[in-house]
């Protein structure tokens, strides 16, 4: 894949989020979906690949657009499989609340992991623990290795997890053996990457969310030099064999990340919809302006840019026909 497409795909994120945006706080969050999912379809014309969305917003029957096997980009450039999250948080911009984000991720055709839309366990942690960690151990064990692997007493291992009732054991357990938690409402991608960005203070992301936002993070883990480990958890017979369907022989695999997103070049990019842990929100000013705050990434590189953009609106008329 060639490098300028890092920069294609964050103008793709980026009016997604300015379309989102639009709905901050007024409640309704199918419509700022709506609006992101239909500026992120429309943008993808103008990039020059050959692209096959592999996770997106649902099946060719429930998605009128980025549905997964839909075509997208101008038909030229190489082939590449896509994934996408136009708006990762849609009940944080309808609360007006923190991390909600646009994303995507892109890699060469055949790489990324056609993931059904089921839970998944996850463990997610920077560079200094890739490698280090097992997803199957206790959890008690893990916190026990990370903290002997950074060389901090437990007490200063912060771990990230979503506040759901599924996680209520972690969270207590968290507790007894005494780290800090930092509890998130929503926002499964940013919650795992989290730990591979320094200024964020997360050791660890653990417990269960979204497969489709698994592979989005490990896309961007893999740019930052962290790693994301999972296994799929079908709930019933229906969605084990949904994931045969999928390709997936041993739907109950541990996931690494060459499962995930495949060992070639990766590309990630992602636009804060509302301020998050580590991109702003889109600000709007009184002269016909917008600003967004985007990270893109690349993993054959390892380049990591955080993009500050002041839009002229008048100038974008894609967001007057959403």
């Amino acid at each position: 894949m060639e490098r300028e497409l890092a920069l294609e795909i964050v103008r793709v994120t980026e009016l997604a989020a300015l379309s989102a945006a639009q709905w901050m706080g007024r409640g309704d969050k199918n419509q700022a979906d709506g609006a992101a999912t239909t500026a992120m379809r429309t943008m993808f014309d103008s990039v020059s690949v050959r692209g096959t969305v592999v996770i997106g917003e649902g099946e060719m029957d429930e998605a009128p657009m980025l549905y997964i096997g839909e075509q997208v980009g101008n038909g030229q450039g190489p082939e590449v499989d896509i994934a996408v999250d136009p708006l990762e948080g849609t009940e944080l911009v309808a609360k007006g609340l923190n991390n909600a984000l646009a994303v995507i991720a892109m890699a060469d055709k055949g790489c990324l992991l056609h993931a059904p839309d089921m839970y998944m366990q996850k463990l997610a942690v920077g560079p200094a623990l890739a490698g280090k960690l097992r997803l199957d151990d206790p959890l008690e064990t893990t916190l026990r290795k990370a903290a002997d692997y950074l060389g901090k007493p437990l007490s200063n291992i912060t771990v990230m997890i979503l506040d759901r009732e599924r996680h209520q054991d972690h969270i207590r357990t968290l507790r007894q053996v005494g780290v800090r938690i930092k509890l998130l409402s929503d926002g499964d991608v940013a919650g795992a990457m989290a730990p591979a960005l320094s200024e964020s203070g997360i050791d660890l992301y653990v417990g269960s969310g979204g497969a489709p936002e698994g592979v989005l993070a490990a896309a961007a883990l893999r740019c930052l030099g962290g790693e994301l480990l999972g296994r799929l958890m079908p709930s019933n017979a229906e969605e084990l064999e949904r994931c045969r369907q999928m390709g997936m022989s041993d739907p109950l695999k541990l996931l690494t990340m060459d499962d995930m997103i495949g060992r070639e070049d990766v590309f990630f990019a992602a636009t804060g919809i509302t301020p998050g842990e580590f991109l702003g929100g889109v600000q709007y000013s009184g002269n016909q302006r917008a600003e967004t705050h985007s990270i893109v990434m690349r993993a054959k590189t390892r380049t990591v840019r955080f993009i500050r953009s002041i839009h002229y609106l008048p100038s974008k008329p894609l967001l007057g026909e959403l």
